[in-house]
């Protein structure tokens, strides 16, 4: 066991463990730089970013420049979104016009329009389940999924109740159509790369 274990026990016992515990914990560690971290359900988990990885985020972002200036995007920063103990590090998040920061300077999930996740095949089951659920039980109108591994992209859309009542997957070089969303964009995917 490490001296972190002890402590998040330690925490748990007290009753004292929180996502800013945790992210504190996290900030004292040796994490490699490049590598991405964040709470899902109470667990942390790593991730190196990939070349791949970043050409896509940073290809959906160029894209969503033209409705989301620069100050109303976010990617790989903390923001928490309901459940337990879900501090996420989305890969790309874009926020409402009326958005403000709370008083610790972080996104509030009510902002949210749009989160893009870029599938990484060890942290794939998170993307697909419970960071799927928590976007939906935020409402987050839109939850887009990128797959370099298959090569397809999967659309998440009219959050209710918990869940997303309507999903599309097609491949990379369709298009990706939000023009009934709040992004209002269409999403060129032609020039993903694949893994």
């Amino acid at each position: 066991m490490t001296v972190l274990d002890d402590r998040i026990e330690m925490a748990e016992e007290c009753g004292e463990l929180t996502l800013d515990v945790l992210f504190e914990w996290l900030e004292k560690m040796p994490i490699p730089e490049g590598t991405k971290v964040e709470i899902v359900g109470g667990n942390i988990f790593m991730s190196p970013q990939r070349q791949n990885h970043w050409e896509i985020i940073f290809g959906i972002a160029k894209q969503l420049d033209a409705k989301y200036s620069q100050k109303r995007m976010a990617s790989d920063v903390r923001i928490d979104f309901p459940g337990h103990l879900n501090g996420f590090a989305c890969d790309l998040a874009a926020m409402a016009e009326r958005s403000v920061k709370d008083s610790k300077g972080r996104w509030r999930y009510q902002d949210v329009e749009f989160v893009a996740e870029v599938i990484s095949k060890d942290t794939a089951a998170n993307d697909y389940g419970p960071k799927k659920d928590a976007y939906a039980a935020a409402e987050v109108p839109v939850y887009l999924i990128v797959d370099p591994y298959t090569g397809e992209w999967h659309l998440h859309t009219l959050p209710k109740d918990g869940k997303y009542h309507s999903d599309v997957s097609f491949s990379f070089g369709e298009d990706i159509d939000l023009t009934g969303t709040p992004v209002g964009l269409v999403l060129k995917t032609d020039e993903f790369p694949r893994d």
